[in-house]
C-alpha cells in the first residue's frame, strides 16, 4: 500500500512529471509528495514521491538480492553495460513515471530546479556520458590495473602473485548533492564493481540520478540494483546508518556528524587552491588563464573549483587582474547559450550571502577587488527571472581572516599573501591543489603534504604555462576524493589452488 507521512497531503497535478521512488527498480508512488519549483517562474516542474524511513529500512533490509542479480554477470560485461547506457542517458527518450523525458527535456527540468545554466548542465551530461562509456580506464585507476577478472572469481594471479579482493557491502548508499549534476560520476563505478545503489537525490536535482538509473536498467543491467529515494534528513539517516558503505555529500554542518564513521565516504567543501612557489609568483601573469578557469569553471559551482589563491608575492596584483576579468561575467538566462553564472534559489538567498560576505569585509584586512571594476557595489544581479551573486574577488592581508579560508558556491576566490615557508601550514586542507613551481624543495613539500588530497604538480612557467593544470580538471584515471574501489572492497590474504 502507498504511504503517507503526517503533514504531507499535496494534491496530485497532473500536468507536471511525476518522479517516483524506486524500490529495487521498480516505480513507486507514494501518496506523500513536493512539488519542485522553477527558479525563475515559480510555476511547478515536477510532482516528487517521498520516502518515509520506515520504507526506506524495509527495503535495505533485503538488499542482499541485489547482489546475486549483479554476480550473474560479469565485471567486462557491466563495463559494456556502463558504455550502452552512457549513450542512452545522453541521447534516449528514457522512463520518467508513467510518462518519458528527452534528452533536451532532462537539460531544461535540470536548469530550471537547480539553477545551473543549460549550457553546463550539457556539458555535465557529456562529463557522465564519458565516464560511462570510458567505464574500463575508470576502474583501471581505481584499482591500479588490477585485472577485472579477479573480481568475477574472488582470487587470481596479478603482476605474479595471488590476490584476492572481498566485497564490503551489498549496496553502496548515497546522499547527494544539488550544485552540479557532474558529481554524479563518482558512484557510477559501484554498478561494475557489482554494488547495488541506495540513492537519495539532492532537493533540488532529482532528475539525473534517476535518469542514470533508467538509462542504466534500459542498457540491460538487473533493476534490483537500483534503489531511489527522494526523502527528509530522517530517509537519508536511514541510508547511511543501513549501507554499510556510503558516500556523503554537503556542508561541514551536515558532513562532520559523519567523519569518523568509517563506513562513510565524506564529500564535503573543498576549499581547493591555487598554490604559487615563489620562484612562480614572479610569472603569474602566464597563470592568469588557469586562475579565472580553476575559479569560474561549471559556474564555480564544484568543490573542485579554487575558492583560495596563495602566493608568497604579487597577491593584491594577482587579485587585481583576475578581478578585471570576472568583471566582464555578466549574469544572464538559463537559457543563454553564454551563461556562465549558476543562479541561487531565490533573491533572499543571494543577497543573505552577499550581506555575509560585506559584514566580513567590514572587519577589516581584506578587500573587494571586483567592486572597482564592475562600476557598481552591488554583487546581487537579475537576469531571466533569476537571482545571482555576481563574481568575487578578495584580497586578504591576513591569512587567518574568515574570507581567506571561505567557500561559496559561486565564482569567489581569496589571495593571500604568504612566506613560502609557511604557506602550505596556513592554507589548511585542500581537495585540489595545482601547484605552480619549479623549485624542487617546495615541489617535494607539495608532494608529502598531508593537507592535499589532489595534487597538480605544474612548471611555473619556464617550460611553458601550458604544462600547468586548473583544479577544475579531472582525469577520470585517478581516484577522485577518496578511492571508490578501497572503499568498497577489501584485499585480503589468500592462499589456495588456482
Amino acid at each position: 500500500m502507498p504511504h503517507i507521512s503526517p503533514g504531507s497531503h499535496l494534491p496530485r497535478i497532473p500536468h507536471i512529471p511525476h518522479l517516483p521512488i524506486l524500490r529495487a527498480g521498480k516505480a513507486y508512488r507514494s501518496l506523500s509528495t513536493k512539488v519542485l519549483d522553477n527558479l525563475a517562474t515559480g510555476e511547478p516542474v515536477a510532482e516528487i514521491s517521498q520516502a518515509n524511513s520506515g520504507l526506506i529500512a524495509k527495503d535495505l533490509a533485503e538488499i542482499g538480492r541485489a547482489r546475486h542479480d549483479l554476480e550473474s554477470l560479469t565485471t567486462r560485461e557491466l563495463v559494456a553495460i556502463s558504455k550502452k547506457a552512457g549513450e542512452l542517458f545522453a541521447t534516449t527518450d528514457l522512463p520518467l513515471g508513467g510518462a518519458t523525458q528527452s534528452a533536451d527535456d532532462y537539460v531544461v527540468q535540470t536548469s530550471a530546479t537547480t539553477g545551473l545554466p543549460q549550457v553546463m548542465v550539457r556539458a555535465n551530461m557529456a562529463k557522465i556520458r564519458f565516464v560511462l562509456e570510458e567505464m574500463e580506464t575508470v576502474l583501471g585507476g581505481l584499482t591500479r590495473g588490477l585485472d577485472l577478472e579477479i573480481l568475477d572469481r574472488g582470487f587470481g594471479t596479478q603482476d605474479g602473485r595471488m590476490v584476492s579482493y572481498r566485497r564490503e557491502t551489498d549496496a553502496l548508499g548515497a546522499v547527494l548533492p544539488s550544485n552540479s549534476p557532474g558529481v554524479h560520476s563518482l558512484w557510477l563505478p559501484a554498478i561494475p564493481l557489482k554494488t547495488a545503489l541506495v540513492l537519495r537525490p539532492g532537493s533540488r536535482e532529482p532528475w539525473t540520478p534517476l535518469r542514470i538509473a533508467q538509462a542504466f536498467i534500459a542498457a540491460g543491467c538487473p533493476e534490483s540494483a537500483f534503489h531511489y529515494y527522494p526523502s527528509d534528513h530522517a530517509g537519508a539517516q536511514q541510508i547511511l546508518l543501513r549501507t554499510r558503505r556510503s558516500m556523503l555529500y554537503g556542508d561541514r554542518a551536515t558532513v562532520d556528524p559523519w567523519r569518523s564513521n568509517p563506513g562513510v565516504q565524506i564529500h564535503g567543501p573543498g576549499w581547493s587552491k591555487v598554490v604559487f612557489g615563489a620562484d612562480a609568483a614572479e610569472r603569474w601573469p602566464d597563470h592568469l588563464d588557469l586562475m579565472v578557469a580553476s575559479v569560474a569553471d561549471n559556474g564555480g559551482r564544484s568543490c573542485i573549483n579554487a575558492s583560495g589563491i596563495w602566493t608568497p608575492s604579487h597577491g593584491r596584483a594577482i587579485a587585481d587582474a583576475i578581478a578585471r576579468k570576472f568583471a566582464e561575467i555578466e549574469a544572464l538566462a538559463l537559457d543563454h547559450p553564454e551563461a556562465r553564472l549558476a543562479a541561487f534559489p531565490s533573491r533572499k538567498a543571494a543577497e543573505s550571502l552577499s550581506h555575509v560576505i560585506d559584514s566580513q569585509l567590514a572587519q577589516g584586512g581584506a578587500e573587494d577587488m571586483t567592486a572597482r571594476h564592475r562600476g557598481d557595489a552591488n554583487r546581487v544581479a537579475e537576469a531571466g527571472g533569476c537571482w545571482f551573486v555576481l563574481p568575487t574577488v578578495i584580497f586578504c592581508e591576513d591569512p587567518n581572516h574568515p574570507l581567506a579560508s571561505a567557500e561559496y558556491l559561486f565564482p569567489f576566490v581569496s589571495v593571500v599573501e604568504v612566506p613560502q615557508d609557511e604557506l602550505l601550514h596556513k592554507m589548511g586542507p585542500s581537495l585540489v591543489v595545482t601547484g605552480l613551481t619549479e623549485d624542487p624543495n617546495f615541489r617535494r613539500e607539495l608532494l608529502t603534504a598531508t593537507n592535499v588530497e589532489r595534487l597538480n604538480l605544474g612548471a611555473s612557467g619556464a617550460r611553458g604555462a601550458g604544462a600547468a593544470i586548473p583544479t577544475s580538471k579531472i582525469a577520470w584515471d585517478q581516484p577522485h576524493e577518496g578511492n571508490l574501489f578501497e572503499h568498497l572492497y577489501r584485499q585480503r590474504s589468500f592462499q589456495g589452488v588456482a
